[in-house]
């Protein structure tokens, strides 16, 4: 909280001529003197925190009491008070003060008060200057103020004369500072001037009004900080606080500079150097360093023409100084460079809304990346901008807006005002103005240049070149919430090192981010600026045909990369012959194409739709079925019949005969695995038709499977047997490899283990045969199932060797089964404490897919375990 303290300090307390009864008799009589002042002034002793410092005393005086008194009352009442002590006391005890008075904020913890402004107060009641003052004259007491104090209380005072104060710099350890003493019962004859005769100009304070609220950034605020305790001889230069138009920059380095502006005590400079702004032109360096030198006090008429000129008289008077500079908004590092002190001790802080790098390269600057404010920081900035109660009156409608703003200040701050300047409208009906997407921008626009989201993002997209431009809107169409490297080629039509260049100079600009390796994204409300750039700039035309570009990018790499997942894929399905059958792929190189399908998932899902909308009907197959293994590995089994059933309605008039009733097998296989059998049976027994009429033997012996499948889980075993048989006829090894898998389910469910355990150990070694990865992994996992039910030997290690495999690839859904598995094969051999580990690790992986049943159960088994018995 910001205090006024004072500091007051006996001069020769420990002379040799006071015994210590004489310096104890000083002590009692320095306390009266100073309770009694303070209460001439206005303050209660029992009202201050006060400490005791041996031969000085310091007072923090609440926060309500003015200041004024402080330096016009304060002063003259101790001079009657030591007088009349030093009247009527033994010689011994005369003393003389030393009193500092300062202002600034103050903290607390649990060994009392702390902060930089207390520590400057001691400085000053301890500078050689305040010393050297007293000792020169005849008076009981010298006092020194604080620049602050002085430009606040005493320029202003009509009690006091300024002109009788003077200035002098204090070089006391850490404080480097200029403050004013008088003498209050000998005042100093007036000057012609209260400048300071150290200084080449007056002291500048250019910086604008602290922001008002100020939430969050503390973490960006700490490694200011940081940087600048850390700063030994080289100026400082803590550049990029960085980011998109609107996020926040200005914003923080105002508020950082106000909070730490007593440690620069020779002046603050500031300079909108309008880099992006209405006007459209970045502002000359030698404007700016005009508007510095006359904050420094130069005469007009002094300043010089030439940019290199100016620049060196700006950095002479700055020199030996402790100034802050803060250079807002800046275009360009040759904008900046020319207005960077080239002394000690100064410190500049950028905002821009490029990065700026040659300022960390060359003038190893710290840069501080601002991005949106987290969810509990977004509603605090809400809530201080609202009434309480109008927010917690409409949490819906506040949840809402906080969505679509996703963090970004500049929107929260425009929907605020437009709540706060229309206090009868319900927060719910501006909730609803921004739900349609397509006139969402529209809300956070305005009239005012400085509260429009899409004039602030202009102001950006007009620094960059035509190409870039482009480029830009483009990646507002894209699908998905992100984009690689590849995809964006595509998209924009350029080679990739093309491609990389732009999205590095969006970047730069800040309106993109890279925020993985090789991934890029744009905030959603400047996606959307993007996308509303892309129709007003390009053609349809070029739309659509950037659209299909990408489109087809990602279906060729999710088809290339389902072909590495089933090399042998053109002998199942031979609609899929043109792709060739591919090498093995070991789990090694199979997890990294599950993990390009994670990372790019919802950008593929995103590409399906627009398939759909746009009847592009063989990429929307094709898509599909390059899914449908990830999602079920993923558990998102709904998705994966929804996505067949989109697919089924696209090619019911397709001209291969072959795609329909392929179609409907694969619908019924999704069906199967959300064991909706019934209608599994029907779109399988359609398929199975079709691939009868069409004579294809592999297609039908691999519906015939689908169809044991499906009857096997229905629990229907004579029909899944006979199904399964039919499969094995028809069909060759990989066909048999499936077939015995149902088989092998089917006898364990008529309890004849061993018969089970023959079927799945032939699976195993015909899937390992084809290099089926996916069928080999299941099968071993059923192997120790079945061994463990047979009371065979191996049940733990067949269990091992899925999960190995299962770790290796990263299938965690099926994971946790072949862990569940695991821990009965433990249990089964009397180890607890395996089933106990095994058991516990499954449960973590339910409970994150949210498998809220099987973890349930999982639970209740761990629970039972100490009374379980093998």
């Amino acid at each position: 909280m910001h205090r006024t303290i004072v500091v007051v300090d006996v001069e020769g307390f420990a002379d040799r001529r006071r015994t210590l009864p004489h310096q104890l008799g000083t002590r009692a009589a320095l306390y009266r003197v100073v309770e009694g002042a303070l209460r001439a002034a206005g303050v209660r002793w029992a009202d201050c925190h006060h400490e005791d410092r041996g031969d000085s005393v310091f007072a923090l005086v609440p926060p309500e009491v003015p200041k004024t008194p402080l330096v016009e009352v304060l002063p003259g009442a101790l001079v009657a008070a030591l007088r009349e002590h030093n009247r009527t006391c033994p010689p011994e005890q005369r003393f003389r003060l030393r009193l500092a008075v300062h202002a600034g904020e103050v903290a607390f913890d649990d060994h009392g008060a702390t902060s930089t402004s207390l520590t400057t107060a001691f400085r000053l009641v301890d500078a050689p200057p305040l010393k050297q003052a007293l000792a020169d004259s005849p008076g009981t007491l010298a006092l020194v103020v604080s620049r602050w104090v002085f430009d606040e209380v005493v320029r202003h005072s009509a009690v006091l004369d300024p002109a009788t104060f003077r200035p002098v710099r204090i070089r006391v350890k850490e404080v480097r500072d200029t403050a004013w003493i008088a003498l209050p019962d000998h005042p100093y004859p007036r000057a012609t001037a209260t400048a300071d005769p150290l200084d080449a100009g007056t002291v500048p304070r250019q910086l604008p009004a602290a922001p008002a609220p100020f939430i969050g950034r503390h973490d960006e605020a700490a490694r200011i900080d940081r940087a600048l305790d850390a700063v030994g001889s080289a100026t400082v230069l803590i550049s990029a606080i960085g980011g998109a138009g609107g996020i926040g920059k200005t914003w923080l380095a105002l508020h950082w500079a106000h909070r730490h502006a007593e440690r620069f005590p020779d002046g603050q400079l500031f300079v909108d150097l309008c880099g992006f702004s209405p006007t459209g032109e970045p502002m000359p360096s030698t404007e700016a360093l005009r508007g510095f030198l006359d904050g420094l006090g130069v005469d007009p008429g002094r300043v010089p023409a030439d940019l290199h000129t100016r620049a060196a008289l700006y950095r002479s008077l700055v020199a030996g100084k402790r100034v802050l500079v803060v250079l807002d908004n800046a275009a360009t590092v040759e904008q900046v460079t020319p207005l960077l002190p080239g002394d000690a001790g100064c410190t500049v802080v950028v905002t821009s809304r490029r990065r700026l790098d040659s300022l960390v390269t060359a003038h190893d600057a710290h840069y501080v990346d601002l991005g949106v404010l987290a969810d509990t920081e977004a509603h605090r900035l809400l809530t201080t901008r609202l009434a309480v109660g109008r927010v917690e009156s409409e949490p819906e409608a506040v949840d809402h807006l906080l969505r679509v703003c996703a963090g970004f200040p500049l929107a929260l701050a425009i929907i605020a005002g437009r709540a706060r300047t229309h206090p009868h409208l319900p927060l719910a009906a501006l909730a609803g103005e921004l739900r349609d997407e397509a006139t969402r921008l529209d809300v956070l626009d305005s009239d005012d240049p400085a509260a429009s989201l899409p004039t602030v993002l202009s102001w950006s997209l007009r620094a960059l070149p035509p190409h870039q431009r482009e480029v830009f809107a483009l990646l507002g169409i894209a699908p998905g919430p992100d984009i690689g490297l590849d995809a964006t080629a595509r998209l924009v039509d350029l080679t990739p090192a093309e491609a990389h260049l732009a999205l590095r100079r969006l970047v730069q600009a800040s309106l993109l981010v890279e925020d993985a390796p090789g991934r890029w994204r744009m905030h959603d409300l400047i996606r959307r600026y993007a996308a509303k750039r892309a129709i007003h700039d390009l053609t349809d035309a070029d739309r659509e045909a950037a659209l299909r570009r990408v489109v087809n990018a990602y279906v060729d790499a999710a088809r290339t990369n389902a072909r590495r997942m089933h090399p042998s894929v053109s002998e199942v399905m031979p609609i899929f012959g043109m792709m060739g059958a591919g090498p093995r792929t070991p789990p090694d190189s199979l997890r990294e194409v599950l993990d390009w399908f994670r990372v790019e998932y919802l950008n593929l899902v995103a590409v399906e739709q627009i398939a759909a909308a746009r009847a592009w009907n063989t990429q929307l197959w094709q898509l599909v079925w390059s899914l449908q293994t990830v999602r079920v590995m993923l558990g998102r089994l709904d998705e994966n019949v929804a996505a067949w059933r989109a697919a089924l309605a696209a090619v019911a008039d397709h001209p291969d005969p072959a795609v329909l009733p392929w179609t409907h097998g694969l619908l019924g296989s999704a069906l199967n695995w959300t064991q909706e059998t019934a209608a599994a049976e029907e779109h399988l027994t359609a398929a199975l038709e079709g691939a009868i009429r069409l004579g294809d033997t592999g297609v039908t012996a691999h519906l015939h499977f689908l169809l044991a499948w499906r009857h096997e889980l229905a629990g229907e075993d004579d029909r899944a047997r006979e199904e399964a048989e039919h499969c094995r006829r028809l069909g060759g090894p990989r066909a048999e490899a499936y077939a015995l898998h149902v088989l092998g389910r089917c006898h364990t469910r008529a309890g004849e283990h061993d018969q089970a355990h023959a079927c799945f150990e032939r699976s195993v070694a015909l899937h390992r045969a084809d290099n089926d990865l996916f069928g080999e992994v299941e099968m071993l996992d059923c192997l120790g199932e079945s061994a463990r039910r047979a009371g065979l030997p191996g049940a733990v290690a067949h269990h091992r060797q899925a999960l190995e495999l299962h770790g290796r690839v990263g299938i965690t859904r099926f994971w946790a089964d072949a862990l569940d598995h695991l821990a009965l094969a433990h249990l089964a051999d009397g180890d607890h404490d395996q089933a106990r580990e095994a058991w516990q690790e499954a449960l973590d992986l339910y409970r994150e897919q949210r498998r809220e049943e099987d973890a349930t159960r999982v639970q209740q088994q761990l629970h039972d375990l100490p009374n379980t018995h093998p």
